[in-house]
């Protein structure tokens, strides 16, 4: 019997991965989004602002900083199969430092909720740059950088720009340098806009301890997802 080796399962499950990007979204998702926008209509001008800023900040120092960069060990005689285990056991372990910190911030109410998104870019950030070093990108050069900032923004955005978006990540390697750039703006409300309804929720004193440490284990899980099958599009 034909036995198909790791590297081609990976690579089987990341085509079913990215043909199942091109779906439009649900019903149910649309329409979520729909309630949010309401939602962010309502909710303080300043809140946007520090949201706005938060990710402004982000990218910037995801582009010319070491702040999201710490020490990783990654052995070169790793296989591609080594590789992904530890990437699975690095998207666990952020996975629990969301959740505990959604948790936190959630039991807080209001002011101390608006505070998590900022903390949960950073943590979600820091898992980006912890895998890529895993895949083997060099996360010093300024050109990965700003691929990780696409697989990021990838993870977290609408049907309305995902394609282009898919499109950049997946052709990566083969794109002029002029197409390489990133629209932080578009990037800060395709961020904000599709987070999930229920991350809204994370704002109630009391209830949002418990949507927070949910929402935020599924944020960072989702982003593990893109990031893994987006690198075994480029890998293999």
């Amino acid at each position: 019997m034909f036995h198909l080796s790791y590297e081609e399962k990976a690579k089987q499950e990341a085509v079913r991965w990215s043909k199942a990007l091109d779906k439009r979204s649900s019903i149910i998702q649309r329409s979520s989004k729909q309630v949010q926008s309401r939602i962010n209509e309502k909710i303080p001008d300043r809140v946007h602002a520090m949201v706005t800023d938060s990710i402004r900040s982000m990218i910037e120092l995801a582009l010319t900083s070491s702040e999201y960069i710490r020490p990783v060990k990654v052995h070169p005689d790793w296989s591609f199969e080594e590789r992904e285990r530890q990437v699975q056991e690095l998207v666990k372990k952020y996975k629990k430092t969301a959740s505990v910190e959604g948790a936190g911030t959630g039991f807080g109410g209001f002011w101390l909720g608006v505070a998590d998104f900022p903390l949960l870019l950073s943590i979600k950030m820091k898992f980006l740059f912890d895998a890529a070093q895993l895949y083997g990108w060099n996360v010093h050069s300024y050109e990965e950088r700003v691929y990780l900032l696409h697989v990021f923004m990838l993870a977290f955005s609408s049907d309305k720009v995902r394609g282009e978006v898919k499109r950049k990540v997946l052709a990566w390697d083969d794109l002029e340098i002029r197409e390489k750039n990133v629209d932080w703006k578009t990037l800060q409300v395709e961020y904000r806009d599709t987070l999930d309804l229920v991350k809204l929720l994370q704002l109630v004193p009391g209830f949002g301890a418990v949507v927070g440490y949910v929402a935020n284990g599924r944020l960072l899980e989702h982003l593990g997802e893109t990031t893994i099958q987006s690198s075994r599009l480029r890998l293999l």
